[in-house]
């Protein structure tokens, strides 16, 4: 007997002794988890990503965030891609386009983040903090979170006030319609190039910028069903016929206009007034030697309009459980009111909390300068990004039909008739 209880003893004193062994391995090796990140706005992101992984790394001693800048979105994407189908691994946790949701569900890439919300006491509450605009490229047909919004944005009008003043207009009054957006054009235009009245990039994300004029005509791209696009559809085709004949008005130059070269020309002068990114206003503000407003992008036929843009928050299926709830908790970090007021600060993106801009810095930085609201305030009017079944491709085809009416190569119409029988050869096989 007594041979027999000090074998038990021995034995749990092996367990205990395993067990104390494990807890500081735990500590000494906490579970690493790859985080990649895109950028597509300049400023010092890299450094931002850092300090927050820091900051959640001490606060969890248990997890590792290791942050890796992996270029831009397209890039991102394609790099993930490579790396599932070529090793069956990938990140833990990443920013990719929220316009991207549909076709990593197909391929069978991400877990839905619904599962985590679920197991919150206030998942609920905690979805309904986001705006309503953001969450459009989070959900599937059925309701389900499958991404959480983050690095999100919507296109705006920037425009120089000195240069307003300089020409007698209003600095105070973003030209409300397309009607204005021509005429102060013409106004702020110099001539030989000198200084163009306005500047819309037809590169990068053509498609994009573009969404603005095609919803403010009351017909969006894209609607609920991510195997049906409207590419030509009249009020689309009518947004694309205004588009390309802005270098016509004599306000923007003729030819394709780079999206990273936009916000450089309008800090140095050469542009009065350029479609962006908000995610850019923080980067403009830094470097503008003149006051800079912020307005929404002018009305078209029935109103305001705009695309909602950025980034989500993926979970990844290549990712053990454990790994899957340590990026959960990288992602409750990151998407917190908390720091995404000071995102919003840092970078000049949409705090895509609501309960974000009831704290400092963003609501000190607001009251302060009213720009970094205008965003908030234009997501009345947002609708969805593009999103469809093969999203990458069909981004594709609407970017190069847009890019044949800039260039001259077609009319508006026509290519939009060509955008539409491509998508539909590549949709049809979803529905």
């Amino acid at each position: 007997m007594f041979q027999k209880n000090r074998l038990i003893i021995v034995l749990l004193a092996l367990c205990i002794t395993a067990l104390f062994s494990f807890s500081v391995m735990a500590q000494d090796a906490p579970l690493e988890i790859n985080f990649y990140y895109p950028t597509a706005v300049g400023g010092p992101l890299t450094q931002i990503f850092d300090g927050y992984a820091a900051q959640f790394n001490e606060a969890n001693p248990d997890i590792k965030v290791i942050p890796t800048y992996a270029g831009g979105y397209n890039d991102i994407s394609a790099a993930i891609q490579t790396e599932i189908q070529g090793t069956g691994e990938g990140p833990d946790v990443a920013v990719m386009l929220a316009a991207d949701t549909q076709t990593f569900i197909d391929n069978g890439y991400i877990v839905p983040v619904q599962q985590f919300i679920d197991e919150m006491e206030d998942g609920e509450a905690y979805v309904n903090d986001f705006f309503p605009a953001f969450l459009l490229n989070s959900v599937d047909g059925d309701g389900m979170v499958w991404s959480i919004p983050f690095q999100r944005s919507t296109p705006v009008l920037y425009y120089n006030k000195d240069l307003f003043n300089e020409v007698g207009l209003d600095p105070e009054k973003a030209p409300a319609n397309r009607e204005e957006l021509i005429e102060y054009g013409k106004q702020l235009t110099l001539p030989d190039g000198e200084r163009w009245g306005l500047l819309i990039p037809s590169d990068g994300f053509p498609y994009w910028l573009f969404q603005g004029f095609a919803i403010a005509n009351g017909q969006n791209v894209v609607g609920e069903n991510p195997a049906e696009v409207f590419f030509n559809a009249p009020p689309v085709v009518s947004a694309l016929e205004f588009f390309g004949s802005l270098p016509d008005e004599g306000i923007m130059p003729d030819g394709v206009i780079v999206w990273g070269d936009t916000p450089t020309a309008f800090t140095s002068g050469k542009a009065a007034m350029i479609y962006h990114t908000t995610g850019s206003l923080t980067n403009i503000l830094n470097n503008a030697t003149f006051e800079v407003g912020v307005g929404f992008l002018p009305a078209g036929d029935v109103g305001y309009g705009a695309p909602t843009g950025g980034g989500n928050l993926y979970v990844f299926t290549t990712s053990t459980p454990e790994e899957q709830a340590a990026a959960w908790r990288w992602i409750e970090f990151l998407s917190s009111p908390e720091i995404q007021s000071d995102w919003s600060a840092g970078t000049g993106y949409v705090a895509a909390r609501q309960s974000a801009w009831e704290l400092d810095p963003l609501m000190s930085l607001v009251a302060e300068k009213p720009q970094y609201g205008v965003a908030r305030e234009q997501l009345e009017f947002a609708d969805k990004e593009l999103a469809t079944h093969q999203g990458l491709d069909i981004r594709n085809i609407l970017g190069t039909a847009i890019s044949r009416v800039i260039t001259g190569e077609m009319e508006p119409q026509e290519s939009l008739d060509q955008a539409q029988a491509e998508a539909e050869a590549i949709l049809s096989q979803y529905r």
